[in-house]
């Protein structure tokens, strides 16, 4: 499996597949081909058909500055390898040097057609990590007595922790910036910011529980809105999934005095939670609907804050599987191809869905029937035989229907 580096990215919302995918692949094309004085993009599947909501034109040309640029769409033609297609064409005076077929495959990496899929990212070698399942990697922890964070210090070196830290200051920045503005997000929905107004409200109903809620849910709301509004965010493991990992460690934190390097075994925990989800299924909505987003996200959250309460190697497999196992199904239907609803509602959802998965955890581990890799091959099949209408297109679900709705 590859680094943590490759999963917990910075960089600007709205989507990690859609926006820094695309931002990415251009970037390697004026490196690749430094005399090109033009470039053009062509767009397919779920790009094209979603590409205005999620800013894939404005990433592409901005990114391509000076050069001149121009980006078509075609929602037609299939996309046989991956629903996340595009092909970029480098010209000079006019005439063609080269083009380029590529996958943004979700979490902002992208792969070369006929190239090895780790060969632009900087951090993707696949022999970082040498278990590939989470029943391997907790046999190996078992038998060297180390827990999960551990077993990602014994191969990515203590220096990982370093890296950690500076995510888990991005995560709290970006939760600070969101809970301190108001306002309507960019977009023609004209989607009301509400992070600010779930915080200022905590302590309107005194029970712990609803403190809780609301405070959690202000947190997820807080980055959701930041990642909407093209803000600065961390993929856990999506720009579309990157309030519900914060959020959850955030509340922790402040409620139960855990420590930044605390935060920082859990972050690695749950890193080691998407990392097998993205080698063995998928985190693109395109590819595999929201499970893979959203229910991505949740079990990592759910696993991070197990090893956050030192929980076992048992507890932690469940936590993330049972966070998982009630995501299965969920479909990706955003409204107008803007990552705002149901997005954002989600990873709230989501957020609290991964302590209750943490609660369960707690006391029937030892009753579970379902291995974690068995719900990771579940979620992957799931996601392939959901209609294409229900993988980030906005063709099905709320985004017709609230269309139908409009007229």
């Amino acid at each position: 499996m590859h680094s943590l580096k490759e999963l917990y990215k910075t960089g600007t919302g709205p989507s990690s597949s859609h926006t820094m995918g695309p931002e990415r692949a251009v970037k390697i094309m004026r490196a690749l081909f430094p005399q090109a004085d033009e470039l053009k993009a062509t767009l397919y599947g779920s790009l094209a058909l979603t590409g205005d909501g999620h800013g894939t034109d404005n990433v592409i040309i901005k990114t391509a500055k000076p050069l001149k640029c121009s980006v078509e769409h075609d929602g037609e033609t299939p996309c046989p390898v991956h629903p996340n297609t595009m092909v970029i064409a480098a010209y000079c005076g006019g005439k063609l040097l080269a083009e380029r077929k590529i996958y943004s495959v979700g979490g902002g990496s992208v792969v070369f057609d006929g190239e090895p899929a780790d060969k632009y990212e900087k951090y993707a070698d696949d022999s970082v990590y040498p278990h590939n399942s989470f029943a391997e990697i907790a046999d190996y922890c078992r038998n060297n007595n180390l827990r999960l964070w551990e077993y990602v210090e014994k191969f990515e070196g203590a220096e990982i922790f370093d890296f950690l830290a500076d995510i888990w200051v991005r995560m709290k920045e970006t939760i600070h910036e969101g809970l301190t503005v108001d306002g309507v997000l960019p977009g023609i929905l004209g989607t009301q910011r509400r992070a600010q107004k779930l915080y200022n409200q905590r302590h309107i109903d005194e029970s712990k529980q609803t403190r809780e809620n609301r405070l959690v849910c202000s947190y997820a709301f807080a980055t959701s809105e930041q990642n909407a509004a093209g803000g600065v965010i961390v993929t856990a493991p999506t720009c579309g999934a990157c309030g519900v990992v914060p959020s959850v460690l955030k509340y922790m934190q402040d409620e139960r005095g855990f420590s930044d390097v605390q935060i920082t075994h859990a972050l690695a925990a749950g890193g080691i939670i998407g990392n097998l989800i993205k080698k063995n299924a998928s985190i693109s909505g395109a590819e595999c609907g929201c499970q893979a987003e959203i229910g991505s996200a949740c079990s990592m959250a759910a696993a991070a804050l197990a090893e956050l309460f030192e929980m076992g190697l048992d507890q932690i497999e469940y936590a993330a599987e049972v966070a998982m196992e009630h995501h299965l199904g969920l479909t990706c239907d955003p409204i107008a191809g803007l990552v705002q609803i149901p997005c954002i509602e989600r990873n709230a959802v989501a957020a609290m869905r991964a302590i209750n998965a943490l609660s369960l955890a707690n006391f029937l581990a030892d009753t579970r029937k379902i291995r974690f890799d068995v719900v990771v091959k579940t979620m992957y099949n799931t996601g392939k035989d959901l209609l294409n209408s229900y993988r980030e297109t906005s063709s099905g679900g709320l985004a017709k229907y609230y269309e139908l709705n409009k007229k």
